[in-house]
């Protein structure tokens, strides 16, 4: 299987193939912090089976870790650790044209959880912004 996404301005683009090691989500507070969100979906792809383009650059996150992002419109696209994860690049799931191709099959790093996130589905659903 092939998959293909990119950034929020169209600049920058990847391209991953072959079967994900993993699909995660991930609660630590690096990611929350990287991404302004909650938490993070990732899927690992072996680095031979990743390629991508545009105007991307990197950000040494931690000693160990590094995130690339589109110089362009700030979109975080994927992320390496050699040290944790060798051989692999973490793909942001849901930079990917189709997000729900992949979906997790595990949380990670669920000592750093928002307690908070433990209640969303309890949560009022509106299907737009209520009016």
């Amino acid at each position: 299987m092939i998959y293909e996404g990119g950034c929020h301005c169209g600049v920058s683009r990847f391209k991953a193939s072959g079967t994900p090691q993993h699909v995660s989500i991930c609660h630590c507070g690096d990611c929350r912090r990287c991404s302004g969100a909650p938490f993070v979906s990732w899927a690992a792809f072996p680095s031979a089976e990743f390629e991508s383009n545009g105007d991307i650059k990197a950000y040494r996150s931690s000693t160990d870790a590094v995130r690339y992002f589109c110089a362009q419109c700030g979109t975080g696209l994927f992320y390496v650790n050699e040290q944790m994860m060798p051989g692999l690049v973490d793909i942001q799931t849901c930079t990917l044209d189709n997000p729900e191709a992949l979906k997790p099959d595990l949380h990670v790093q669920t000592t750093e959880q928002l307690e908070w996130t433990l209640e969303l589905e309890k949560l009022p659903k509106f299907e737009r912004f209520p009016g």
